[in-house]
């Protein structure tokens, strides 16, 4: 069953945010998630305490690089979309788990610095490939730049220029952009899925939902026989 790894080396781009936002969109479709939660401040651990959290989605933490392999492979027994919420890019644990990953998410906010720190996560999967290549041939790791945190009614001319940019380098790009929403933020701190919150808690819920559906089919396209 596919494994969906979310990597990033800078703090602060909405890496936690996408992969919880793709989990909950899952679910709601019935599907089974299991998140595994190796951010070392564990944000999706805490936000599955508040009560809120769907039934088919199980939450893994206390992850370290020497059990992070086979958690996934446990997980990945039960649940049909396994999520892997990585901190950083130069740890061993985050190598461990490209080894088992089907498909690689790196979000990035749209200026030149989060490009430049974004293009050591790509390095990490290309080496990752490289090194399984080794024994399977032809092998190929798949990996997405997902732009996040933009102004959700215009994209500014810096965007468009790196988009751009990206795409002249042969770097994939989601067409789907996670613009910057308070409805995003608030579901940690109500510690709840989008579709729990209300109106009182943020503004702009079902705009929020029609952004992550969005993203979360289009992220599900990349591994479909279609996609």
């Amino acid at each position: 069953m596919p494994t969906y790894a979310f990597i990033s080396p800078k703090g602060g781009v909405g890496k936690t945010t996408s992969s919880l936002i793709f989990a909950t969109q899952i679910a709601k479709r019935g599907v089974g998630v299991s998140i595994i939660d190796a951010d070392p401040n564990y944000p999706i651990q805490k936000w599955a305490t508040g009560g809120y959290c769907p039934d088919n989605v199980h939450v893994i933490s206390n992850i370290t690089e020497n059990n992070i392999a086979f958690n996934i492979r446990k997980v990945a027994a039960i649940d049909p979309i396994v999520i892997v919420d990585l901190e950083g890019t130069a740890a061993k644990i985050v190598i461990h788990a490209l080894q088992e990953a089907d498909f690689v998410v790196i979000p990035m906010q749209g200026s030149l610095l989060d490009a430049e720190q974004a293009g050591r996560a790509i390095t990490l999967v290309k080496d990752q490939e490289q090194a399984v290549r080794r024994h399977v041939k032809n092998y190929i790791l798949p990996f997405s730049i997902l732009l996040t945190r933009t102004p959700p009614a215009y994209q500014t001319r810096n965007m468009a220029s790196l988009r751009k940019s990206l795409s002249d380098k042969g770097i994939p790009v989601f067409e789907t952009v996670l613009t910057e929403r308070e409805a995003f933020r608030s579901m940690f701190f109500f510690q709840k899925p989008l579709d729990k919150l209300n109106s009182s808690e943020a503004p702009g819920i079902d705009k929020a939902i029609e952004n992550a559906n969005a993203f979360a089919a289009e992220l599900i396209s990349k591994l479909s026989p279609e996609g």
